[in-house]
């Protein structure tokens, strides 16, 4: 088989050893797979691509032989499922592989609030070690609201019981079950926001998620709530948490993820006429105005990124290209027609 695989820097492609040991062709580029490259690798029978690939109709047609598509990623949006199933065209994620990673970048967020971490490595490094203004507050007997109880929203519950915490749950398919089992209650939204101390998201980005938390839910919450967003920087209207910021609604947030995080990184773009056309610039500002305040903490999109995490992203999607090969596919998304149950 010709494996080519995208957004592959050179120190990664070791990950694909056991595939070069069985015989196959395999084709590495740093860059994504694109409309303009695509004819560069039209007899690949299989590519690897990651987020930023987005193997639209046109770009797929010009890979004469595609059989197989892999995404490194959990989130397989980016790819134009419909065309690959009328193409009998397989497509394979990797479902799970930073649940528990995530899970403890919650906590480390939380933490770095609750104990004012920042705050006190920033004076200590200035050879300043008085304790005025460093009050922090325990999380143990704190109420903490859980908005979507996936895998990484049962991991967080897993570790907040071990904190002591009570734990309340919105899901919009509640397992209750699993509410006995991990020691949680499930509550109507308006509740959990209602009685939660701290509030950690771990719902999807779809079209029904979008701004998920806006004014009417922030107004719903109790004075001085923590809130958690490791999800998607979109389920969170970033203009509604600035004013709940301000009006002391939310008394500080712990973000790995921004509204228009994808455009942030790309400062110099900001004032170009495309950028104002498709993106909000208004958002853009007030994910900049986040940057600037004390009360929040903001990571880079980085809770997945620990070696494990990423061990196990080339690891599932070695056995799913594989699993493909050998006919026993695994993780499928979008199934050719060979492999749909009768």
């Amino acid at each position: 088989m010709k494996i080519s695989i995208f957004e592959i820097r050179e120190r990664e492609q070791g990950h694909f050893s056991e595939l070069m040991g069985r015989g196959h062709e395999l084709s590495f580029s740093e860059k994504p797979l694109t409309l303009e490259n695509a004819r560069e690798y039209a007899d690949s029978d299989i590519v690897v691509v990651s987020i930023y690939s987005k193997p639209g109709p046109e770009t797929l047609s010009r890979l004469e032989n595609l059989k197989f598509v892999g995404t490194r990623s959990t989130g397989f949006d980016h790819i134009d499922l419909n065309y690959c199933m009328e193409r009998g065209i397989a497509v394979a994620n990797v479902p799970f592989y930073a649940e528990r990673t995530v899970a403890e970048h919650v906590f480390a967020l939380l933490l770095a609030i609750s104990h004012k971490i920042e705050e006190s490595l920033d004076r200590t490094r200035k050879g300043d070690f008085s304790q005025k203004g460093l009050t922090g507050f325990d999380l143990y007997g704190k109420r903490l609201g859980v908005l979507g109880t996936g895998n990484i929203g049962q991991a967080v519950i897993g570790i907040a019981r071990g904190f002591g915490m009570d734990v309340v749950a919105y899901d919009i398919k509640p397992g209750e079950e699993l509410a006995r089992e991990l020691g949680f209650r499930y509550a109507p939204l308006n509740e959990v926001l209602a009685s939660s101390d701290i509030l950690t998201v771990h719902v999807p980005s779809t079209p029904k998620t979008h701004h998920f938390l806006s004014d009417n839910e922030f107004a719903m919450m109790k004075p001085c709530t923590v809130l958690i967003n490791t999800s998607r920087g979109e389920v969170v209207d970033t203009k509604a948490l600035l004013k709940a910021l301000s009006e002391g609604k939310v008394a500080a947030a712990g973000l790995d993820v921004l509204e228009e995080e994808p455009v942030i990184r790309e400062e110099a773009e900001l004032l170009t006429a495309i950028f104002e056309k498709e993106h909000e610039l208004e958002t853009l500002l007030a994910d900049h105005i986040l940057l600037r305040l004390r009360n929040v903490k903001i990571t880079p999109h980085n809770a997945f990124n620990t070696m494990e995490a990423i061990k196990r992203i080339y690891e599932v999607t070695v056995e799913n290209i594989l699993g493909f090969i050998e006919g026993k596919p695994k993780n499928l998304v979008a199934p050719a027609p060979r492999f749909v149950a009768p």
